[in-house]
């Protein structure tokens, strides 16, 4: 995409050094993307958005200074500008060019853009169908929103010592919301899966099926749910998804630049113990098709498989290039931006904790007196304290080791570095999510993926409706 600056390569290398030379790092970050969006939502289309946007990011790095200036126009005067612009943070500084990251040969997803099939208005026909498969199966539904979502990015990174490197990725979601009622009671229900990959797999007759019957499977067990209880309770929580509660409570704090600045409730605790033994969380952006996975991240360097959390010990952060050089350490490919409008900063790709040798049938058969947590909706945390709120959208009494009714309304409060000392037994069975995570940070959002195998953590306190 270089080519579509209208000056020859070597003029914006000329320009990409003058503003990079003489800071300690910085690139050049140019990018093309286009992204779908259908909406199938109460009988009809309520929404079909295609969008193309283009522009270039460029960045100089100077101890803890940045500048950075981005513009949609790939023309010599915005370049030239841009790069004036950058070189301020330089002014009295003279640094050395840090080494640019590793190169890889690996792929982790195709290059095929997934907007252009099936086409508009075979997807169009397919939420269609969703919608009418649901009021079908059940004459409670009263509402239906189906959607599927497409993006096709492609980026180029050019650093002021000529390395250069290029990446192209595919991202879809499929994603069904039900309503049901009875009488004056409504209650809902949701199922997405997604991936970097085409859109294929997931309009498949028997995945939109299913992920159509599951949304319905939880719209109907939260119309038959008891208000929940409120108060101390031993919990368990489901594997997959609910470890969006990990990422949020715990994974953020993990975040290099939180760290760095001691604002982190983890801040100044490497190498000691701040979960429990048997809890070993890691962050991989190497794995294939996933919704959080890279195969280079938004500064260039390859993303890796970085343990955070071992046997309980914090033995590592998640760093970008700049907060990895003035922590003394190495950089771990977690260096992303949503867009070439903003600056990188260390953020998650897949953020997960490791299974365990327990079967989840034990774990709950362990409870005599507690909640079983099987999904969440949105959350609350702070990253400084580490406390946190989430709201559970799918949960159930457990009762002398059963599970008995489900329940609404449950709210898990609690606190990251605290929760993580009360998980007394991990399940064997550990999954990723269905790939439909998006995390939000200083205004950016990036996709992501969570994961965790089934848990019991001891004592929580439960926010609900009786007492």
């Amino acid at each position: 995409m270089l080519e579509k600056f209208d000056l020859s390569e070597t003029a914006v290398k000329r320009l990409v050094a003058s503003a990079i030379q003489g800071a300690d790092d910085g690139e050049l970050f140019v990018e093309y993307s286009e992204s779908e969006a259908l909406v199938f939502d109460n009988g009809r289309l309520k929404t079909a958005n295609f969008n193309q946007d283009q522009g270039f990011g460029l960045r100089a790095v100077a101890g803890e200074a940045t500048g950075y200036a981005h513009s949609s126009d790939f023309s010599e005067n915005a370049l030239a500008r841009a790069a004036d612009a950058v070189s301020a943070v330089k002014a009295g500084y003279s640094g050395r060019l840090a080494t640019p990251p590793t190169g890889t040969n690996r792929r982790l997803y195709g290059d095929e853009n997934p907007i252009a099939a099936p086409g508009f208005g075979e997807k169009a026909r397919l939420l269609q169908e969703i919608d009418a498969w649901l009021r079908a199966k059940d004459p409670r539904v009263r509402q239906v929103t189906a959607s599927l979502a497409a993006s096709w990015q492609t980026v180029e990174i050019l650093r002021a010592d000529g390395h250069f490197v290029r990446d192209v990725r595919p991202l879809v979601r499929l994603n069904v919301a039900v309503v049901v009622g009875d009488g004056d009671r409504q209650e809902s229900g949701s199922h997405g899966m997604g991936g970097r990959k085409g859109f294929g797999e997931f309009v498949a007759e028997a995945s939109w099926q299913h992920a159509a019957d599951e949304a319905l499977r939880q719209a109907l067990v939260n119309l038959e749910a008891k208000p929940a209880p409120a108060g101390t309770f031993d919990i368990v929580l489901g594997a997959g998804w609910p470890g969006v509660m990990l990422h949020e409570a715990v994974g953020h704090g993990l975040e290099g630049d939180f760290n760095r600045k001691k604002t982190s409730a983890f801040a100044g605790l490497m190498g000691q113990q701040v979960a429990a033994r048997g809890v070993t969380v890691v962050d991989d952006g190497t794995i294939a098709e996933r919704r959080g996975s890279l195969t280079i991240d938004d500064e260039g360097t390859p993303t890796g498989r970085n343990v955070l959390i071992e046997d309980g010990k914090l033995i590592g952060y998640m760093q970008d290039r700049q907060n990895a050089r003035l922590m003394g350490v190495a950089a771990t490919g977690n260096g992303r931006r949503e867009s070439y409008a903003h600056e990188p900063m260390p953020r998650m790709t897949n953020t997960f904790m490791l299974g365990g040798d327990t079967e989840p049938a034990e774990i709950i058969a362990s409870v005599k007196d507690g909640v079983y947590a099987v999904s969440f909706g949105g959350g609350q945390v702070d990253i400084t304290s580490g406390k946190f709120v989430f709201g559970c959208t799918e949960a159930y009494r457990i009762e002398n080791g059963k599970v008995t009714h489900p329940i609404k309304g449950a709210m898990l409060i609690g606190n990251g570095p605290d929760a993580m000392h009360r998980v007394t037994m991990v399940g064997n069975d550990m999954k990723l999510d269905t790939g439909i995570g998006m995390c939000g940070k200083a205004g950016q959002g990036v996709p992501v993926g969570v994961g965790q195998p089934h848990l019991r953590m001891n004592q929580m306190t439960v926010g609900g409706t009786q007492t």
